[in-house]
C-alpha cells in the first residue's frame, strides 16, 4: 500500500513511518523543512514537501496515495485556536480528496479530554468544548459523508526514547521547583502507551479499519500520578511533595491541569478488533531505564 503520513518525522509520526516500511507499505511523508526531508529520506521513505497550510499539496499527497494517516499538528501554543483551525481545513481537504473511494483515512486524537471519573471506552463520544476537539469532530463528520475515516487515540503519555511531551515537563519542572510533585493523594490517572506500541496500531487500523471507528492506543489504563512523581523524584534525588489544588497553579504554572487529570481509558475492543498488543516496556519501566534523565 502506497501511505501518505503527515507528521512524518515528529516523535510518534517517524515510528509510524519506520513500522509501515518494516510491513512492506510504500510511505510517502508530509515534510516542511529541509533538515526533515533529509531525516525522511533516510530512512527510504519517499519525500512529499508541504503543509497542513498548503491545501494543493495535500491534495495532491493524497492523490498519490492508497491510505493517509494524519498525525501532524501545528503546536503553536501562543495561537492554539488558529493551529486547531489549520487543522480542521486541512482535513477537510484530505477528506474531500478521498472523496468516491474507500481508501483509508486514520486520525490522531487524544483520550486526555474524555469524561473523567470511570473508565472511558471507544464507545464513548467526545463532548467536550476544547478546540483540540476539532481533529475528532471532523474526522466524524467525514465518515458521516460516507469516507473511510476512523479515529485513533492517543493517550496524554506517549513515551520512548526521544519524548518530549507531558513526562519530560515533569522532570523539568522537578529540577526547576527542587522536588517532585503530585496533587491531594496523586491517584488521579494517566494511561500510557510506548511510541512503537503506537505506531503497529496506526499500521493496524489503517490496513483493517471500515470506517466510523474509535480506536484507543492505550497499553496501560491509568498509571497513577504519584508514581509518575514518586519516579522522578527519585532519579533526581529529590522530595517528592503532595500539593494542594490551590498550590498546584503555582507550583506547576501553565500544566497544573493536566497534572489533575483523571483519564483511566480501556482499549479492550480495540485490541479485539485489531488483534493490537502492546509489547513494548512499560511507563514505569520506560522511566526506570534512565533515558528520560539525560535528555
Amino acid at each position: 500500500m502506497r501511505v501518505f503520513v503527515t507528521g512524518a518525522t515528529g516523535f510518534v509520526g517517524s515510528a509510524v513511518v519506520r513500522e509501515l516500511l518494516d510491513a512492506g507499505h510504500h510511505v510517502v511523508g508530509l515534510v516542511r523543512s529541509d533538515a526533515s526531508a533529509s531525516a525522511l529520506a533516510a530512512t527510504g521513505a519517499e519525500v512529499h514537501r508541504g503543509s497542513l497550510e498548503d491545501l494543493e499539496s495535500l491534495h495532491r499527497g493524497v492523490a498519490m496515495a492508497d491510505g493517509v494517516i494524519h498525525t501532524a499538528f501545528i503546536h503553536d501554543f501562543t495561537q492554539f485556536e488558529k493551529s486547531c483551525e489549520v487543522e480542521r481545513v486541512a482535513l477537510g481537504a484530505i477528506g474531500d480528496a478521498l472523496a468516491g473511494s474507500n481508501r483509508p483515512l486514520v486520525v490522531t486524537s487524544g483520550t486526555g479530554l474524555l469524561a473523567s471519573g470511570r473508565l472511558a471506552t471507544e464507545d464513548d463520544a467526545n463532548t467536550s468544548t476544547f478546540p483540540r476537539i476539532v481533529s475528532e469532530k471532523t474526522t466524524e463528520a467525514l465518515a458521516a459523508r460516507g469516507i473511510n475515516a476512523s479515529v485513533l487515540r492517543l493517550p496524554p503519555t506517549v513515551h520512548g526514547n526521544g519524548d518530549h511531551g507531558f513526562v519530560p515537563i515533569l522532570i523539568n519542572l522537578a529540577r526547576e521547583k527542587g522536588e517532585s510533585a503530585y496533587v491531594g493523594n496523586g491517584d488521579n490517572r494517566w494511561p500510557a502507551v510506548h511510541r512503537l506500541d503506537a505506531a503497529r496500531l496506526y499500521r493496524l487500523a489503517l490496513e483493517k479499519s471500515t470506517g466510523g471507528e474509535r480506536y484507543h492506543a492505550v497499553a496501560e489504563e491509568g498509571v497513577p500520578f504519584r508514581d509518575i512523581a514518586t519516579l522522578i523524584g527519585r532519579h533526581l534525588d529529590l522530595p517528592v511533595v503532595s500539593k494542594t489544588p490551590e498550590e498546584a497553579a503555582a507550583h506547576f504554572g501553565w500544566f497544573a491541569h493536566f497534572t489533575q487529570i483523571d483519564n483511566h481509558v480501556s482499549s479492550a475492543r480495540t485490541r479485539a478488533q485489531l488483534d493490537w498488543q502492546p509489547q513494548q516496556v512499560e511507563l514505569i519501566d520506560d522511566l526506570g531505564l534512565g533515558h528520560y534523565f539525560n535528555q
